[in-house]
């Protein structure tokens, strides 16, 4: 299964901890190593990154890890990465003619989420995002998370200022080549984001979700989710 991490923002948030987010340390592992390690853990074995804000330097580093771990990542590059992030996953297009995982390279998970979403088999035109039920969970801070609304499998909205939501978006997919029109459909309606293209899915009954409440993720957008994750480093549960 190939994995494609984006890896081109420049990070604003966090720039106090490092100029360059992707390659920002952890309790002595960058976060990108640490997205590929949980990533390969969770049985993937093909890496694709999407680099942009300072990508020499990320490139060179992914270059060295790929050197080291005896492990595949090829480089794809957004010259566009001041846009949304939906255009970094577009720039993948030609390279990802199948399904793939899709995630970003500031977001700590559970190995055992890649695995049981890699596992799945949904209907070739459409696309899959976890998402974590348990939306009184400390650790996230509703108003910075993506909210999704969602039956039992299907989104029927998603959106950061939403009002009725039960559901949290994790930013990790499975996706099929779907995505790529669904990005473009929604960036001509002036959205060039991933939910965008997730509402634009939505809209055509093809936006799907598995449930991986119980299981852990951090999205570390911001200082405070960078305390957080060191800390559960510290403590072993990372």
């Amino acid at each position: 299964m190939k994995c494609l991490i984006i890896a081109a923002g420049q990070g604003i948030r966090m720039q106090d901890k490092g100029d360059v987010k992707p390659l920002i340390d952890l309790v002595g592992v960058p976060l990108i190593e640490r997205v590929i390690r949980n990533a390969r853990t969770g049985g993937i074995d093909e890496f694709y990154v999407v680099s942009g804000f300072r990508g020499t330097r990320v490139r060179t580093f992914l270059d060295d890890l790929a050197e080291r771990e005896n492990i595949t990542i090829t480089h794809i590059i957004n010259d566009d990465w001041q846009k949304a992030n939906g255009i970094s996953v577009l720039k993948a297009r030609e390279v990802m003619d199948g399904p793939f995982i899709l995630t970003m390279s500031d977001l700590l998970f559970d190995p055992e989420i890649i695995r049981t979403v890699s596992a799945l088999e949904p209907d070739a035109d459409t696309v899959t995002l976890c998402v974590d039920r348990n939306i009184d969970n400390p650790l996230y801070d509703k108003d910075m998370v993506m909210r999704v609304n969602c039956t039992k499998d299907h989104i029927d909205n998603i959106g950061r200022v939403i009002k009725q939501y039960n559901a949290y978006d994790t930013g990790i997919f499975h996706c099929s080549p779907a995505i790529f029109d669904a990005i473009e459909t929604s960036e001509r309606e002036g959205d060039g984001s991933l939910s965008g293209a997730m509402s634009v899915l939505a809209a055509e009954g093809k936006a799907r979700t598995m449930d991986i409440s119980g299981r852990f993720w951090l999205d570390i957008d911001d200082p405070t989710a960078y305390g957080i994750a060191i800390a559960l480093v510290q403590q072993g549960r990372l």
